[in-house]
Order: structure tokens, then C-alpha cells, then sequence
């Protein structure tokens, strides 16, 4: 089950990595999904809820048939944008409508929502972080930057031991991406393969610090690092998109 999700995830990067930076906010919008899918996969495990798990399968293929209509989109820009935001809106109400499920389902009720019942109090504190987490997200998908890395980094530090510290720590480095900052987007995109190397996001960090040094200039980082993606994670959409982005470099030498 969990490789079903993962693969759903590395979907959706797909279609905000292929974009340019001005276009990451439509990437952010795509990505949201992938961190609610996080909060699925926690739950999905339950035996209970194997008719949601067939959901899952059916909801994974019609995204791979709505994928490959975007890839058919690239060649125009405002077409690719466009296809993007539609898929957005169209998986934002599938997931949207099996999150309700999986509240619903025995013993996945609050689970992916973040409620808890009166007087638990590790409930209670699970449900603040995930509403610390929430609110530094949707910071981020409308575009107020700044005000998104100090929410994640004020996250981070009241919430030490939560399980989405490196998710908001690659969302730190996006931030940072979008607004041109390189410097401290390749810090960020780094800290992420450093210190939590078996997360979800060390691959897309990898790659997206990749695309750092590429806009950097710093081109012989870059190739390493992109070449790096593929060593470390063969066959995942991260290396199909870092050996995209190894053909756009001039050849070694030059």
C-alpha cells in the first residue's frame, strides 16, 4: 500500500518539477496533494478500510491517464499551466471526498483531519501541529513567501519530534526556490538529504538542488548532483527529471 501512495506522490511532482520557477506556485498547489496523501498512507494501513485502498488503485491510474495528457501539453506553456491547474482541482475533490472516507471508516475517524476526542491530550496535541503545519502551508500556496519559511521554522522549533519536519523543511527550501534565492534554497534542498535521508522528500530535495545549482550557474555542482539523483534513486521520476535536466547542460569540458 505504501508503494502505491509513494508512487501516486512521485506522480505529482512530476507536473510541478517539469515547470519553470515563476510557474512553481501551480507546482506548490500539486504538492499539496502529495503531503495529504502522507496523511493517508498513515491511516490506510487499517484492515478495515481495504474498500478505500481499491479507491486508491483506481484513483492511481486515472491520475497516470491524466499525467500523460499533461506531458502531451508541454510544447504550450499556457496549455501545460492550464492542464496542470485542472488536474490540481479535479484531485483536490477526489482526495478531498476520500479523506472524508477514511474519517468515516472505523478507526480512521479524525485521522487524517486532526481532531481528537475531548480530554486527550496527545490527541489534542497532534491536532496543533498538524493546524501549525496547515496554516504554514497555506501561507505558502498563496504566495506569501517570507511569511511561510517563518511559519515553517517556527513549526520546526515548537514541534521538534514531529514526523513532517522534513516536509517542512523542503517546503523552507521551495520558498526559498521561488523567490530566487538560491543560496538559501540550496541550503535548505541540502539539510533535507542530510539529516533525513530515507524521507519521501530526500529525492525531490536532491533534484531540486540540482536545479539550484543549475540556476546558480554553478554547473559542474549541478551535474553532479543531478547525476547523483539517478545513482541514488533509479527508476523514480527524480532521476527521469534529473537526466532531463542533464541534457540542457553543455558537455563536460566546456
Amino acid at each position: 500500500m505504501k508503494t502505491k501512495i509513494a508512487a501516486l506522490g512521485c506522480a505529482l511532482v512530476v507536473a510541478g518539477c517539469a515547470t519553470n520557477p515563476a510557474e512553481d506556485p501551480v507546482q506548490i498547489k500539486l504538492n499539496d496533494i502529495d503531503t495529504r496523501l502522507g496523511s493517508v498512507e498513515r491511516v490506510v494501513n487499517n484492515q478495515s478500510l481495504v474498500d478505500l485502498s481499491r479507491r486508491i488503485d483506481a484513483l492511481e491510474a486515472q491520475l497516470r491517464e491524466q499525467h500523460g495528457n499533461v506531458e502531451l501539453l508541454q510544447k504550450s506553456d499556457e496549455g501545460a499551466r492550464k492542464a496542470q491547474r485542472d488536474l490540481y482541482a479535479d484531485l483536490d475533490r477526489r482526495i478531498t471526498s476520500l479523506e472524508a472516507g477514511l474519517n468515516a471508516a472505523p478507526g480512521g475517524a479524525g485521522a487524517v483531519a486532526g481532531t481528537a476526542p475531548p480530554g486527550n491530550a496527545a490527541a489534542s496535541a497532534g491536532a496543533d501541529e498538524q493546524a501549525a503545519y496547515g496554516a504554514a502551508f497555506e501561507l505558502l500556496k498563496g504566495g506569501s513567501y517570507a511569511e511561510a519559511v517563518r511559519a515553517f521554522k517556527a513549526f520546526m522549533g515548537n514541534f521538534p519530534a514531529s514526523a513532517l519536519l522534513d516536509n517542512a523543511q523542503y517546503w523552507i527550501g521551495e520558498a526559498y526556490y521561488v523567490t530566487r534565492d538560491y543560496d538559501r534554497a540550496a541550503q535548505a534542498f541540502r539539510t533535507v538529504g542530510e539529516r533525513w535521508s530515507a524521507s519521501r522528500k530526500a529525492p525531490d530535495a536532491l533534484l531540486k538542488l540540482g536545479f539550484t545549482q543549475f540556476e546558480q550557474k554553478h554547473l559542474t555542482e549541478a551535474r553532479a548532483t543531478l547525476k547523483l539523483v539517478i545513482e541514488r534513486f533509479p527508476g523514480s521520476e527524480a532521476a527521469r527529471l534529473a537526466h532531463e535536466r542533464l541534457q540542457k547542460l553543455p558537455p563536460e569540458g566546456r
